[in-house]
């Protein structure tokens, strides 16, 4: 199992067994790990939207040479505003315990899970604006 910077969101391959300190499970592939059910995954949630494109995903190949290209076509498709809320709502659960995204590739550096462990990442660190306006200048017109 692999553990992002954060710490709170992992990765496994759904052919490992899960562990007790997996937190929230979610499989982040459109397809179904082959020759895997349900009972052997033991999966909180499915995320097949989170899955790249049929089209970006064939063209990926799990291929290193393309990964560089992958990650930023991908980080584009998860810009998508139903991807991000999908996204958020991982985050939140990261906020409240360990969240494991569970993936088919062979490769566990080079995969979708990877990139998606990344944004979390990027959303768990960013700083939150503190609430109400921001303080604005105002010019002195009292002399």
């Amino acid at each position: 199992m692999t553990v992002s910077n954060v710490g709170n969101v992992r990765l496994q391959r759904a052919y490992d067994d899960p562990t007790a300190d997996d937190g929230y499970r979610v499989l982040v592939d459109r397809v179904w790990p082959r020759g895997r059910t349900k009972e052997q995954l033991r999966l909180d949630a499915w995320a097949r939207d989170l899955g790249p494109s049929t089209q970006l995903r064939k063209w990926f190949g799990h291929d290193p040479a393309r990964w560089e290209e992958f990650q930023a076509r991908y980080q584009s498709e998860l810009a998508d505003p139903d991807r991000a809320r999908a996204l958020d709502a991982l985050v939140e659960q990261a906020r409240q315990g360990p969240v494991t995204l569970v993936f088919g590739a062979r490769d566990i550096e080079h995969n979708q899970a990877q990139v998606i462990a990344d944004e979390l990442d990027l959303r768990l660190e960013m700083v939150h604006p503190s609430s109400g306006p921001a303080p604005v200048d105002h010019p002195d017109h009292s002399s």
